[in-house]
């Protein structure tokens, strides 16, 4: 049977995560270089790495990419915008900002529309683009609803289930709503729970354009057994395409 996707098709759907807060310099470095090799869509690094993530991606096509509230979106909005301004200038390309999770939860939507549009603005502004966390295992759809409609009148560029950290990541359900009511232009990404190569593909069928992961290496390296190319290796030309 004829493969409806290419090993590109793939690794640039990929953040490659490295969001966790135990992670020492040489790890997140390691991370980078290893986003390189496979040639992933982005690496999502803590915010105070940006800046070398972005001098090690240089002259790649893997974006450089940080959080924004992260990871409990309570930061007053002011904080959340400095944060911003702070990763644009260390040469993030793409921001993951969560929302106020409490004022979303308590229906005060004007609070929630004006910092979503706020952060758009500025990222937007600066040049790169905003993915916005709803953490999705706090709302009920009705809001989840809401939420897409909003960042789809704002006219963000990702609509993102989750963090990682709460009790549930990105469910089946959840993708195939914020589908539905999220405008065609507006991508959606699955974060939390996507750790193998059949769940991509999964989330793929629905829609789903971007996956954040920590299990990057073994989802490409299966991708490419199946299309009979041969692994990657730590030697590989980090700035090579790695296959089609």
């Amino acid at each position: 049977m004829t493969q409806l996707w290419t090993y590109t098709d793939i690794a640039k759907m990929i953040d490659h995560s490295l969001l966790s807060p135990s992670l020492t310099t040489q790890e997140l470095e390691e991370g980078c270089a290893l986003a390189l090799r496979y040639n992933t869509a982005s690496v999502c690094i803590m915010p105070y790495a940006l800046r070398r993530c972005a001098d090690l991606l240089a002259n790649s096509t893997v974006k450089s990419s940080t959080t924004i509230g992260f990871p409990h979106g309570g930061h007053a909005t002011a904080i959340k915008l400095a944060e911003a301004q702070q990763a644009l200038a260390d040469g993030g390309q793409e921001l993951d900002a969560v929302i106020n999770i409490s004022k979303a939860r308590s229906g005060d939507w004007h609070y929630v529309e004006d910092e979503i549009a706020g952060l758009t603005t500025l990222i937007h502004d600066g040049g790169a683009k905003i993915k916005v966390i709803f953490e999705n295992a706090y709302h009920d759809d009705a809001a989840k609803i809401r939420l897409c409609e909003i960042c789809g009148e704002i006219g963000v560029d990702w609509v993102k289930t989750s963090t990682g950290y709460a009790a549930t990541g990105a469910t089946t359900a959840d993708l195939e709503l914020m589908r539905k009511h999220t405008p065609e232009r507006v991508q959606v990404k699955a974060a939390g729970g996507i750790r193998d190569l059949d769940a991509l593909l999964a989330v793929r069928t629905i829609g789903v354009s971007r996956v954040g992961a920590t299990r990057t290496q073994a989802m490409l390296e299966e991708c490419r057994r199946r299309l009979g190319l041969e692994p990657i290796t730590q030697t590989a030309q980090a700035t090579a395409p790695a296959g089609y």
